[in-house]
Order: C-alpha cells, then structure tokens, then sequence
C-alpha cells in the first residue's frame, strides 16, 4: 500500500512538473526570427486545425512536398524517414516531423492521411498540413523554398529539409535529394538535448 501511494506521489510530481515546463514555454515571448509568429492556419492529416505555434517545445523537422509528385518528393519523404529513424527512440516525443504540401487543392486532410498510411508515417510524430495557396506561399518565403506549378498536377520546387529549434528558430538546413544527412541528424540530435 506504501509503495502504491509513494508512486501516486511520484508519478504525479512527474506530471506537475511536465505541465509547469509547458506552461513556462509557453508563457515565455516568442523571438523576432521564430515561425511561431506566422499566424495561419492549417489543417492536419487528422483533419485538426492547427497554428505553427503549436508546434513550440519541441523541435520540428520541416519539408515541403506534395502527395502527386513522382520524382522529388518520394526522396524527400525517403530522407524524412530516414532522419527520423536515427533518433534516439527516447527522444521522439521531443520532436515533430512535419511534412507542409505545396498543393493544398489536392493534398486534402483524408488525402494526407492515406500518403502518411502508406508510407508508414503514422507514429504521432508525424504531421502532415495542409494550408491555402497563400499560407502555403507565405511559409514556402519563411523557409526560402522555391516551387512552381509548371502542369494542373506537377510543380517544380526546391528540396530543403529545415530544422526548428524549441522555439521555432531555423538552426540548419538540409538541400538536396538524398544527401549524407549526418550533420542534419547530428543538430536535431544535439537541439533537443538543450
């Protein structure tokens, strides 16, 4: 009985203490160079509505693809999961790996859900958004990623896998298409260690 009442106790300190971390991270402003600041909205692949700013206290990965491309992105969901499979596994509730479509026409939320499904994203750490063509393109400016749409199904744009710390600063970048990702995984590994 002791030793239930002692983990009660514990368990809930535990507990106490997350909630004050979130609620200090939270309260705390937010800096000029943050995407925390953008304020549209988006849509999950869960069909939630969500701000950037959600994403505070952990650090995001970010890549901008759509679900109908046949050259690039593939490669860059490829690189995602292949970042995301090098973390510590203690440390994936720390991260967020969020995947923005350039196409927001077609990449509906139940569009983004099956693309995540079937390519084995589903884990809560993966988050798929779907914006507007102007949150779209005003995110795209933030991240400097370059697209086009140069047909009714395809776009042409750049291939920059970007990291976010706690607060929503950039600290690295990753370009290009199945690039040595070391140095990325080496700076996500060692922003969500401080």
């Amino acid at each position: 009985m002791k030793t239930r009442i002692l983990l009660f106790i514990i368990s809930s300190l535990f507990l106490f203490g997350c909630k004050q971390e979130e609620k200090q991270i939270k309260d705390t402003p937010i800096s000029e160079e943050s995407i925390f600041n953008l304020s549209s909205k988006w849509k999950t692949q869960d069909n939630k509505t969500v701000e950037i700013k959600d994403f505070r206290g952990k650090v995001t990965v970010m890549v901008m693809i759509y679900t109908s491309c046949k050259a690039a992105c593939p490669r860059l969901v490829a690189d995602m999961r292949d970042i995301e499979s090098k973390m510590p596994k203690n440390k994936l509730n720390d991260l967020n790996f969020v995947l923005v479509s350039i196409d927001p026409e077609i990449d509906t939320p139940d569009k983004l859900k099956e693309f995540a499904k079937v390519n084995f994203m589903e884990a809560p750490q993966w988050i798929f958004l779907q914006g507007t063509k102007t949150t779209v393109q005003e995110f795209a400016n933030v991240l400097a990623v370059k697209y086009k749409q140069i047909s009714p199904i395809d776009f042409s744009h750049s291939n920059i896998i970007s990291v976010f710390n706690k607060e929503g600063e950039l600290v690295h970048q990753q370009e290009g298409l199945g690039v040595n990702n070391k140095e990325t995984v080496e700076k996500i590994i060692e922003t969500v260690n401080l």
